[in-house]
């Protein structure tokens, strides 16, 4: 087998090296916070709203929340509270009927903002106060529509299968350049010509 110089050797591991790095690193990088639920909840109809409630998929930092009422006439609330991936605020006053939006935005774990639109309606009945537990069908981010809320056992199954993906690319990776600089040495056994 052909001699293979140690500066190319070193240079071929240093760059599996950082390829292995940023393979690992990748997916944290890749992946935003979503919203997972809310109280009131999307489109729900409530008959009283007390606080406002919205949990994501992580710590959130730097929370916002405005409430819109008709025509988009800002309502008072309360400031907005971060605890991890919990965000409340309060609504001191009794809303009149009528339906609203609830705007929020939080910086999430990766650093990126993310922002979103939540519709509901006052009806004044206690009938459908129960709705406003359920988890949002849908929620903006940056002008884009989320996808619906996938189950936290979907999420965790997911996110099992890709890390044993990553592992294993990372194992074949070292394995492979273990047995490329090992057999790119030289044969010193040989005798000198």
């Amino acid at each position: 087998m052909a001699y293979v110089p140690r500066f190319i050797r070193r240079t071929v591991l240093a760059t599996l090296c950082c390829g292995l790095f940023l393979m690992l690193a990748a997916p944290a990088a890749l992946a935003h916070d979503s919203l997972k639920s809310s109280s009131p909840a999307r489109d729900a109809e409530v008959s009283t709203v007390g606080q406002i409630k919205l949990e994501f998929s992580a710590h959130v930092l730097f929370p916002t929340i405005v409430l819109r009422g008709a025509g988009g006439r800002p309502v008072a609330i309360g400031k907005a509270h971060a605890a991890g991936p919990k965000v409340t605020s309060e609504v001191p006053e009794k809303l009149p009927q009528g339906k609203y939006v609830i705007a929020w935005r939080v910086v999430s774990s990766d650093g990126h903002p993310i922002e979103g639109e939540i519709p509901f309606t006052v009806t004044g009945s206690a009938s459908s106060s129960a709705a406003s537990s359920a988890p949002p069908a849908a929620a903006s981010t940056s002008g884009q529509t989320l996808p619906s809320p996938v189950s936290a056992g979907d999420q965790k199954s997911a996110q099992g299968l890709s890390s044993w993906v990553w592992v294993a690319l990372a194992v074949i990776l070292i394995i492979g350049a273990g047995v490329w600089l090992r057999t790119s040495r030289p044969d010193r056994s040989g005798s000198a010509e």
